[in-house]
Protein backbone atom coordinates (compact mmCIF):
# COMPACT_ATOMS: atom_id res chain seq x y z
CA UNK A 1 0.00 0.00 0.00
CA UNK A 2 1.53 3.22 -0.77
CA UNK A 3 2.39 5.74 1.85
CA UNK A 4 -0.13 8.44 2.58
CA UNK A 5 1.07 11.91 3.48
CA UNK A 6 -1.94 13.96 3.64
CA UNK A 7 -2.23 16.20 6.05
CA UNK A 8 1.58 16.38 6.27
CA UNK A 9 3.38 19.83 5.34
CA UNK A 10 7.11 19.23 4.18
CA UNK A 11 9.55 22.10 3.81
CA UNK A 12 12.57 22.20 1.01
CA UNK A 13 15.43 24.50 1.96
CA UNK A 14 17.32 25.40 -1.23
CA UNK A 15 18.78 28.48 -2.35
CA UNK A 16 20.81 29.21 -5.50
CA UNK A 17 22.88 26.43 -6.90
CA UNK A 18 21.03 23.77 -6.00
CA UNK A 19 21.10 20.37 -7.88
CA UNK A 20 17.46 21.20 -9.77
CA UNK A 21 16.78 17.28 -9.99
CA UNK A 22 17.53 16.89 -6.45
CA UNK A 23 14.37 19.36 -5.74
CA UNK A 24 12.67 18.20 -8.68
CA UNK A 25 12.51 14.31 -7.88
CA UNK A 26 11.51 14.52 -4.04
CA UNK A 27 9.46 17.32 -4.08
CA UNK A 28 7.21 15.18 -6.90
CA UNK A 29 7.31 12.18 -4.91
CA UNK A 30 6.25 13.94 -1.70
CA UNK A 31 3.60 15.69 -3.15
CA UNK A 32 2.58 12.20 -4.96
CA UNK A 33 2.08 11.13 -1.42
CA UNK A 34 -0.57 13.64 -0.99
CA UNK A 35 1.78 16.21 1.73
CA UNK A 36 1.43 20.13 0.76
CA UNK A 37 5.05 21.47 0.06
CA UNK A 38 6.54 24.31 0.52
CA UNK A 39 9.98 25.81 -0.80
CA UNK A 40 12.22 27.85 1.44
CA UNK A 41 15.14 29.90 0.90
CA UNK A 42 17.29 32.41 1.94
CA UNK A 43 14.72 34.99 0.65
CA UNK A 44 11.65 35.08 -0.43
CA UNK A 45 11.46 34.83 -4.39
CA UNK A 46 13.28 32.89 -7.23
CA UNK A 47 16.96 31.30 -7.27
CA UNK A 48 18.54 29.56 -9.28
CA UNK A 49 19.15 25.75 -9.82
CA UNK A 50 21.70 23.71 -11.69
CA UNK A 51 21.56 20.77 -14.17
CA UNK A 52 25.45 19.83 -12.72
CA UNK A 53 26.91 22.65 -14.30
CA UNK A 54 24.88 24.69 -16.15
CA UNK A 55 22.26 26.99 -15.69
CA UNK A 56 19.28 25.23 -15.28
CA UNK A 57 15.51 26.10 -14.30
CA UNK A 58 14.58 28.86 -11.40
CA UNK A 59 12.52 28.58 -8.38
CA UNK A 60 10.19 30.66 -6.28
CA UNK A 61 10.57 30.50 -2.72
CA UNK A 62 7.44 30.28 -0.69
CA UNK A 63 8.98 31.85 2.45
CA UNK A 64 12.34 33.51 3.85
CA UNK A 65 14.17 30.75 6.23
CA UNK A 66 14.29 33.71 8.57
CA UNK A 67 10.46 33.57 8.58
CA UNK A 68 9.60 29.86 9.93
CA UNK A 69 10.65 27.41 12.02
CA UNK A 70 10.54 23.52 12.14
CA UNK A 71 6.99 23.70 14.25
CA UNK A 72 5.79 24.59 11.25
CA UNK A 73 6.43 21.22 9.27
CA UNK A 74 6.42 17.64 9.67
CA UNK A 75 9.32 16.59 7.71
CA UNK A 76 12.30 18.85 5.76
CA UNK A 77 14.43 18.01 2.43
CA UNK A 78 18.04 19.10 2.02
CA UNK A 79 18.90 18.64 -1.83
CA UNK A 80 22.43 18.91 -3.25
CA UNK A 81 24.59 21.01 -5.43
CA UNK A 82 27.78 22.12 -4.41
CA UNK A 83 27.07 25.79 -4.26
CA UNK A 84 23.32 25.49 -2.71
CA UNK A 85 24.10 24.07 0.61
CA UNK A 86 27.82 26.24 1.15
CA UNK A 87 25.48 29.53 0.71
CA UNK A 88 22.96 27.67 3.30
CA UNK A 89 25.82 26.51 6.25
CA UNK A 90 26.74 30.37 6.07
CA UNK A 91 23.30 31.30 7.04
CA UNK A 92 22.46 31.17 10.59
CA UNK A 93 18.76 31.33 9.91
CA UNK A 94 19.24 27.94 8.10
CA UNK A 95 21.54 25.99 10.11
CA UNK A 96 18.80 26.78 12.68
CA UNK A 97 15.93 25.91 11.12
CA UNK A 98 17.95 22.50 10.22
CA UNK A 99 18.98 21.52 13.77
CA UNK A 100 15.70 22.41 14.71
CA UNK A 101 14.33 19.35 13.18
CA UNK A 102 17.20 17.20 13.97
CA UNK A 103 16.59 18.29 17.77
CA UNK A 104 12.58 17.48 17.69
CA UNK A 105 13.74 14.08 15.79
CA UNK A 106 11.01 15.04 12.58
CA UNK A 107 12.34 13.16 9.69
CA UNK A 108 15.17 14.88 7.41
CA UNK A 109 16.28 13.59 3.87
CA UNK A 110 19.79 15.20 2.29
CA UNK A 111 20.85 13.82 -0.82
CA UNK A 112 24.49 14.98 -2.25
CA UNK A 113 26.13 17.76 -0.72
CA UNK A 114 22.79 18.42 1.45
CA UNK A 115 24.57 16.72 4.66
CA UNK A 116 26.95 20.17 4.30
CA UNK A 117 24.38 21.55 6.41
CA UNK A 118 23.55 19.48 8.77
CA UNK A 119 27.39 19.31 9.51
CA UNK A 120 27.23 22.84 10.45
CA UNK A 121 24.06 22.80 12.59
CA UNK A 122 26.45 20.08 13.93
CA UNK A 123 23.67 17.58 14.49
CA UNK A 124 25.76 14.38 12.78
CA UNK A 125 27.79 13.26 15.92
CA UNK A 126 26.89 9.78 16.40
CA UNK A 127 24.95 9.35 13.49
CA UNK A 128 25.28 7.14 10.45
CA UNK A 129 25.11 9.39 7.13
CA UNK A 130 26.14 9.09 3.27
CA UNK A 131 26.58 11.85 0.83
CA UNK A 132 28.92 12.67 -2.26
CA UNK A 133 32.00 10.86 -1.62
CA UNK A 134 34.02 14.60 -1.08
CA UNK A 135 32.26 15.35 1.70
CA UNK A 136 32.26 12.26 3.71
CA UNK A 137 35.89 13.78 5.42
CA UNK A 138 33.83 16.67 7.02
CA UNK A 139 31.04 14.23 8.38
CA UNK A 140 33.25 12.15 9.97
CA UNK A 141 35.36 15.36 11.29
CA UNK A 142 31.99 16.47 12.55
CA UNK A 143 31.46 13.02 14.49
CA UNK A 144 29.26 11.19 12.35
CA UNK A 145 30.15 7.84 10.62
CA UNK A 146 30.17 7.90 6.74
CA UNK A 147 28.73 4.93 4.60
CA UNK A 148 29.03 4.43 0.99
CA UNK A 149 25.58 3.20 0.03
CA UNK A 150 22.33 4.34 -2.07
CA UNK A 151 20.25 5.49 0.74
CA UNK A 152 21.18 5.27 4.60
CA UNK A 153 18.63 5.80 7.70
CA UNK A 154 19.65 6.35 10.80
CA UNK A 155 16.46 6.86 13.05
CA UNK A 156 14.86 9.03 10.39
CA UNK A 157 17.84 10.79 8.92
CA UNK A 158 17.86 9.62 5.32
CA UNK A 159 20.42 10.46 2.65
CA UNK A 160 22.13 9.40 -0.53
CA UNK A 161 25.14 10.05 -2.49
CA UNK A 162 23.95 11.65 -6.11
CA UNK A 163 20.75 11.58 -8.80
CA UNK A 164 21.43 7.96 -9.67
CA UNK A 165 20.33 7.30 -5.80
CA UNK A 166 17.25 9.32 -6.40
CA UNK A 167 14.54 6.70 -6.95
CA UNK A 168 15.76 4.71 -3.95
CA UNK A 169 16.02 8.53 -1.58
CA UNK A 170 12.67 9.56 -2.67
CA UNK A 171 10.77 5.96 -1.71
CA UNK A 172 12.58 6.53 1.65
CA UNK A 173 12.11 9.68 2.69
CA UNK A 174 8.44 9.65 2.10
CA UNK A 175 8.18 6.42 4.11
CA UNK A 176 9.82 8.10 6.89
CA UNK A 177 7.95 11.32 6.80
CA UNK A 178 4.55 8.93 7.12
CA UNK A 179 6.05 7.51 9.86
CA UNK A 180 6.62 11.02 11.21
CA UNK A 181 7.85 11.71 14.41
CA UNK A 182 11.44 9.99 15.42
CA UNK A 183 11.78 10.26 19.27
CA UNK A 184 15.13 7.39 18.72
CA UNK A 185 16.92 10.93 16.32
CA UNK A 186 15.50 13.67 18.92
CA UNK A 187 17.25 11.21 22.17
CA UNK A 188 20.54 10.20 19.80
CA UNK A 189 21.00 13.89 19.17
CA UNK A 190 20.24 15.16 23.08
CA UNK A 191 22.74 12.60 24.10
CA UNK A 192 25.51 13.00 21.42
CA UNK A 193 25.28 17.04 22.62
CA UNK A 194 25.50 16.17 26.47
CA UNK A 195 28.38 13.75 25.86
CA UNK A 196 30.32 16.70 23.69
CA UNK A 197 29.45 19.34 26.58
CA UNK A 198 31.41 17.05 28.74
CA UNK A 199 34.22 16.27 26.76
CA UNK A 200 34.63 20.07 26.18
CA UNK A 201 33.96 20.36 30.05
CA UNK A 202 37.15 18.05 30.99
CA UNK A 203 39.47 18.98 28.26
CA UNK A 204 38.95 22.70 29.56
CA UNK A 205 40.03 21.95 32.39
CA UNK A 206 37.29 23.80 34.39
CA UNK A 207 36.59 22.85 38.26
CA UNK A 208 33.79 22.12 39.78
CA UNK A 209 33.16 24.33 42.40
CA UNK A 210 33.15 22.87 46.03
Amino acid sequence: MPEDLTGKKIAFLATNGVEQIELTEPRKAVEGAGAEVHLISLEEGEFQGLDHLDKGETFTADKAVADVSASDYDGLVLPGGVANPDFLRADEDAVRFVREFVEAGKPVGAICHGPWTLVEADVVRGKTLTSFPSIKTDIRNAGGEWVDEEVHVDAGLTTSRRPDDLPAFCAKIVEEFAEGRHEELAAKTAAADQAADAESFRTSGAQVPG
